[in-house]
């Protein structure tokens, strides 16, 4: 949510920022915010003249009776309980016109950085950079799921007929593979001096709403059922939302935190849910990290978080590459995003692991998240990325380390997470 302030006094460029995002049907939005405004202020400007005038005509009532001029004083008390009527509907217009003006404030898009590159959708996204070189074998390379089932790792019929489609039970050498993953990509982010945090589950809707638009929350979140809590889709959403209504001294910043969580999501409208395999899943887990910091350093954290994930995955023997995301393809909260693709040599080509994103002070503004410093009170910046989302990862890693005689080579930082095992083969 972009400062009201900003916006009363550059209506044009939240205009410009709206186009740049294609999405023009919200340009009569920031003129309706705008009127609903000056009528807000005015409402309160009078509200703030009765209550002063209020205080005045109680001390003149006062003053009266005590001169014994009874017939006076009633008139100004008649006067009061009127100026009261128009108080209370002034006081009711006001909350009921800025409700409003912060309804329409949460669906106008933040303004994206200068370098974000425009572009109507995901197809308009800009390649930055490759990490590594990518190969495709001189032998054919199996469905991820065919490769799973080869060992015995992959059951998605089971699942089918317990949870339905999009769910699936890893079992032996996939399962542990899964959990080793998970857990080399937590000690990695704690080397990296990240504080390692396991979140709630569940969310608030004042936390879901303070994260994400209100867009997102309905393609992604589950709601539980007569109760004031979602099932998280991603886990930074549960560890942004620690920080809610807080004031941070700015000697606690930054606050760097990496999580664990599984997370659930509706996938409403994607497509390939019904595919065989788990690329596209209701339920995953993942290891996450996020940064709350003063807006000078957002810059810097944003340029460290996403190398995070590109030297992980290089730790791992996995080609990679950086993919600028274009204003289209960007979160109305977002301020800028980049997303890492690991290569799959069975398509011969990049694909999603990882997005890495900069929310400039929109989380903060909506979750209250201030920040109290020599030159006073100030909005923290909020980023957040994926360091690893296994089992979709272990596509990437299963594909890459693939030999010809159909085992996978494991890479040596995960010897020490599969109990040694430095190869996995047919049982």
């Amino acid at each position: 949510m972009i400062d009201l302030k900003f916006l009363r006094e550059n209506p044009q460029v939240v205009k410009q920022n709206i186009r740049n995002k294609f999405q023009d049907s919200k340009l009569p939005l920031v003129d309706e915010v705008i009127e609903l405004d000056a009528k807000a202020r005015a409402a309160q400007q009078e509200a703030d003249t009765l209550r002063a005038n209020r205080k005045k005509v109680s001390k003149e009532i006062g003053a009266l009776m005590g001169q014994g001029k009874k017939e006076e004083a009633e008139a100004l008390k008649a006067q009061v309980a009127k100026d009261a009527e128009r108080l209370a509907e002034l006081e009711a217009q006001e909350h009921e016109l800025s409700e409003k003006v912060k309804n329409i404030m949460m669906v106008i898009p933040n303004i994206i950085d200068p370098s974000v590159p425009i572009g109507k959708d995901d197809s308009e996204n800009v390649e930055v950079e490759r990490y590594g070189e990518p190969v495709v074998p001189d032998f054919e390379i199996p469905y991820h799921a065919q490769i799973m089932e080869h060992f015995q790792g992959l059951d998605l019929d089971s699942a089918r007929k317990v949870a339905g489609n999009g769910f699936y039970y890893l079992m032996g050498d996939m399962a542990r593979l899964h959990s080793a993953v998970i857990s080399y990509a937590r000690d990695f982010m704690i080397g990296r001096g990240f504080t390692y945090c396991v979140p709630p589950f569940m969310i608030r809707s004042d936390v879901v709403t303070g994260v994400m638009s209100f867009a997102e929350m309905d393609a992604m979140m589950y709601k539980i059922e007569g109760e004031d809590l979602y099932l998280i889709g991603t886990s930074e959403h549960s560890m942004i939302g620690k920080f809610i209504d807080t004031i941070l001294k700015e000697e606690q910043l930054p606050q760097t935190l990496t999580s664990y969580s599984p997370c659930f999501r509706k996938e409403k409208g994607a497509h390939g849910i019904e595919e065989r395999g788990v690329y596209r899943i209701h339920q995953f887990e993942k290891q996450e990290m996020i940064v709350v910091c003063k807006p000078q350093d957002s810059p810097m954290w944003f340029d460290k978080l996403w190398q995070n994930t590109v030297d992980l995955f290089r730790s791992l023997d996995i080609p990679v590459r950086q993919l600028e995301c274009c204003s289209g393809d960007l979160a109305d909260l977002k301020v800028k995003s980049v997303d890492v693709e690991a290569w799959s040599p069975r398509q011969k080509k990049y694909f999603e692991v990882g997005s890495c994103s900069n929310l400039g002070d929109a989380q903060a503004r909506r979750l209250k998240i201030r920040v109290t410093g020599k030159d006073g009170k100030y909005f923290a910046h909020t980023l957040n990325n994926t360091v690893v989302a296994p089992p979709r990862m272990l596509i990437a890693f299963l594909e890459n380390n693939l030999n010809e005689d159909g085992s996978v080579r494991i890479p040596k930082a995960l010897w020490p997470y599969m109990g040694g095992q430095e190869r996995i083969e047919k049982p």
